[in-house]
């Protein structure tokens, strides 16, 4: 009875943080061009679904105070295209302003994306590695619940998850973070190869919050 409360508890404060920060980001007329100053490692950011980069604006905020140039790609909108169209996104903008030696930050369904970006597409050499937050690696078996094609696209047996988890050799340079219980991916989001890190507490969204996933950027952003 007290993991079930803990639960609800947990899921509760998620939703609640996604909502604030859903309703901030449509009042946020931050420009993303601000972010782009720095000498340190280039950071590119990939949302989650349904998620622009507004969302993430406390996490680009950090890196931006610890001397990153953080990179927005409003191209990907609110992320609800198909994995393999976000990932040429990203690809296109790392070769159109020549990024280098990128750590890509990654929230849910853009940890695919970054993914695809490191093992599938013509700029691989152009990342040292991605530190990825709650990211339906293995899918979510809720998937097939789902009524739009979006959202049905993060079932296991989705092709993109499959040629995904089959591409392994990357895993090495992922970190993935997750907390004890997430209620959007029931299996969690361990990688096989990587570095995780399951951070003792619960939820989708707010962990990204959690001063972890700073670190852990931090570190991956020192070490190239």
């Amino acid at each position: 009875m007290t993991r079930v409360l803990q639960r609800l508890g947990w899921w509760a404060a998620d939703y609640t943080y996604a909502a604030v920060w859903q309703a901030r980001s449509f009042a946020n007329r931050t420009d993303p061009l601000w972010f782009r100053s720095g000498d340190g490692t280039p950071i590119v950011i990939v949302p989650g679904v349904y998620e622009s980069w507004k969302f993430l604006q406390p996490l680009v905020v950090a890196l931006h105070e610890r001397g990153h140039q953080v990179h927005l790609l409003d191209p990907l909108r609110h992320n609800r295209q198909p994995v393999a169209d976000g990932a040429r996104i990203v690809v296109d903008y790392l070769e159109r302003h020549d990024l280098n030696d990128v750590v890509i930050v990654a929230h849910s369904k853009g940890g695919l994306i970054g993914k695809h970006v490191m093992a599938l597409g013509p700029a691989t050499q152009r990342i040292h590695g991605m530190v990825a937050v709650a990211s339906p690696f293995g899918g979510s078996r809720y998937a097939q619940l789902m009524m739009t094609p979006t959202l049905r696209s993060f079932s296991p047996r989705d092709a993109t998850i499959q040629a995904l988890a089959r591409e392994t050799a990357v895993n090495a340079r992922i970190v993935s973070i997750y907390g004890r219980f997430d209620p959007h991916i029931p299996g969690g989001s361990e990688l096989v190869g990587a570095h995780n890190v399951v951070l003792e507490t619960g939820g989708h969204f707010r962990i990204l919050a959690h001063p972890r996933v700073i670190a852990e950027v931090a570190a991956m952003a020192e070490r190239t």
